[in-house]
């Protein structure tokens, strides 16, 4: 059963991993928690886009990404959730690069695991780059109508790519040499 859709979940793996592989809103905010909060709250906030693959991964299973595409209106609603959301994101970043505390090398603690968590979630499933990564993936169809067994495999994988992907810029954006790297830049 597995080798009738393996073209099929290969491909749309391969194109989601293009897009967690590029550099974009998620890993900006990874890079952020990374280098200001350290390796267990980039980890939670990677798990939180993971997760938020989830539900883009099941959206575009049900159809509901090609939808989307041909609502303008709704996509340009998501786009300027989206951009309000980083922009949000954004002047608490510049803000507190303008206060210029100290950065620890350790975790400070500022943001709880949960809402770091919450913090990935959100951004990934308002995320403008990667729901048109999505829709790219819908475009290529076939499994949508495939048995439940290769939807929940498809989903599962999708998680996979995102957290696996997500978390390797976490553990890399969070490592010493990184985190001092940034510190030398920013001040």
């Amino acid at each position: 059963m597995i080798a009738e859709y393996l073209p099929q979940l290969l491909l749309a793996w391969s194109i989601q991993l293009m897009g967690v592989l590029s550099p974009g809103p998620s890993v900006m905010l990874i890079l952020g928690v990374a280098t200001s909060q350290g390796r267990a709250p980039s980890l939670i906030t990677a798990f939180g886009v993971a997760c938020g693959s989830i539900i883009l991964s099941t959206a575009t299973v049900l159809g509901l990404t090609a939808v989307l595409a041909e609502m303008a209106d709704v996509m340009t609603l998501i786009r300027f959730a989206g951009a309000a959301y980083l922009a949000w994101l954004a002047y608490k970043a510049f803000r507190t690069a303008a206060l210029n505390p100290p950065l620890k090398m350790a975790g400070n603690g500022s943001t709880s695991a949960w809402q770091a968590g919450i913090n990935g979630f959100i951004l990934q499933v308002s995320n403008p780059k990667a729901i048109f990564f999505w829709l790219a993936i819908a475009a290529v169809g076939g499994i949508g109508d495939a048995p439940l067994p290769i939807v929940l495999l498809f989903i599962a994988g999708a998680f996979t790519n995102s957290f696996v992907g997500h978390g390797g810029y976490a553990l890399l954006l969070s490592s010493a040499p990184m985190r001092r790297l940034y510190l030398a830049f920013r001040c």
